[in-house]
């Protein structure tokens, strides 16, 4: 399996190679050159895998250059670190199937993702005898986990930059009470969006990329899609009457990553009939969905900090088949976008994505009467960008056809909205008791390329 970037500019580059690359060199994004198609045949035979052996067997359809003795081991190992016995666990509740995302370390479902690429980074660099720099940004989720990921592990530093005061309290603690020596938190005096563009910044900096070795963590990395991939499959098995039955997947999202994964999922050949994409007031792709409009706006603080954001990195990758496959008009399309904030698309391009995806803008006070209603009807609690999916799903329930619904952090993470909601806190975790007692470390740095740049430059391995 070779990776190809979504702007045409590199030549075709191993899985291996994807990894380690990140954003690919040409500042477009990594797709395999063909998605594998599976057959009913075939998903019936994988129907009844656990999760682990169905993790190996969608992985090592997109990463041949691993033997399977090493690849089997690396997925062991990151999901030992989950709770549950089916690692991603549904449960039907109140009218829809709930797929708990939450049983990772860090109680997010960035953990799915990240654990695997923690060992798949530390596994290729002793294969290689490098170093890396991970840099990322994190609108609260993805920071978290990609720590916990690669905590204390050889050869790597991380440093990840967080909107300062725009995560949740627990979310922020998450990251800043993890001391190891290899972990850099930067708190930045601004937007997630300002966090991402500073970064990918940093990777167009080819110079700079080389020199400090860095890698990306944040879903610009191919293996983080790969493997939330899995959960689709996984759930759909759980969900599904027989093979071949329709569903929809309901999935609250900011940056692309989670429904991207649906949309390559269904493109293997899984059932879904549509995904629905589900957004806070920061709407832009509930507005280029619905009516094709697809331009820049403010950045609003809602109840679930981890979808304020406005430029969603994963949406280049849908982009990329909606333009044909085409990679000389992806880049028209984003030179255009840098200059005017916004894209056009043709009527049939409208069409096509109307057929792909149907799509709700969620408000606060929805968000917070869902938490309460689901609450008080079915003794179940969402946290609230796990309201905001179930809120787009349950008005848009098709007859006879599940609904899926992507619960994507567990409620202790925001509790604040789930006591706005119900008026009680949500039970916590034991891995989250006395976490605001522990010490922290954080960089404050104002939202300027050059401070970041140089506080990497003093701390990178």
């Amino acid at each position: 399996m070779k990776y190809i970037s979504t702007r045409g500019g590199i030549e075709p580059v191993s899985f291996k190679e994807a990894v380690m690359m990140g954003l690919a060199t040409d500042g477009g994004l990594l797709l395999p050159q063909s998605i594998p198609h599976v057959d009913l045949q075939t998903l019936e035979e994988w129907r009844s895998l656990p999760y682990r052996e169905l993790a190996f067997r969608i992985i090592s359809l997109f990463s041949d250059d691993i033997p399977a003795v090493d690849l089997k081991q690396l997925i062991d190992r990151s999901y030992d670190a989950f709770q549950h016995p089916q690692v991603t666990p549904t449960v039907h509740v109140g009218g829809v199937h709930i797929l708990e995302l939450f049983h990772g370390p860090t109680l997010a479902f960035k953990d799915v993702a990240l654990q695997l690429l923690g060992n798949l980074f530390e596994y290729l660099l002793q294969e290689s005898g490098c170093k890396m720099n991970i840099v990322g940004a994190t609108s609260g989720d993805t920071g978290s986990a990609a720590i916990c990921g690669v905590r204390g592990r050889k050869n790597i530093a991380i440093f990840i930059l967080h909107p300062h005061g725009k995560t949740s309290p627990v979310q922020a603690l998450q990251m800043t009470t993890v001391l190891d020596d290899n972990v850099h938190n930067v708190a930045v005096n601004g937007t997630f969006d300002d966090c991402q563009n500073m970064v990918k910044a940093m990777f167009n900096d080819l110079l700079f990329k080389e020199k400090y070795s860095l890698g990306a963590v944040n879903s610009i990395n191919w293996a983080r899609v790969l493997a939330q991939v899995v959960y689709y499959f996984h759930a759909y098995f759980h969900v599904a009457d027989k093979i071949g039955t329709d569903v929809i997947f309901s999935v609250p999202t900011g940056n692309f990553g989670d429904i991207f994964a649906g949309y390559v999922a269904k493109r293997m050949g899984l059932p879904i009939k549509r995904l629905i994409l589900a957004t806070n007031e920061n709407n832009i792709l509930t507005r280029f969905v619905n009516e094709g409009d697809y331009s820049l706006g403010e950045v609003v603080p809602t109840l679930s900090p981890s979808m304020d954001i406005q430029v969603a990195s994963n949406f280049e990758r849908y982009l990329y088949y909606l333009f044909g496959e085409n990679p000389a008009r992806v880049r028209d399309t984003f030179r255009s976008f840098a200059q005017t904030g916004r894209m056009e698309f043709s009527d049939g391009e409208k069409k096509t994505v109307s057929g792909d995806f149907l799509s709700q803008s969620v408000n606060r006070e929805e968000t917070l009467e869902t938490i309460k209603t689901f609450d008080n009807r079915n003794g179940y609690l969402l946290d609230p960008h796990t309201a905001v999916g179930v809120r787009a799903a349950l008005d848009h329930l098709d007859s006879g056809i599940p609904v899926i619904c992507l619960a994507t952090a567990h409620p202790a993470k925001f509790d604040e909205a789930v006591i706005i909601a119900t008026g009680r806190k949500p039970e916590k975790p034991a891995s989250l008791e006395g976490i605001e007692k522990l010490p922290t470390r954080c960089k404050i740095l104002d939202a300027d390329l050059a401070e970041v740049r140089k506080f990497i430059e003093l701390n990178a391995i």
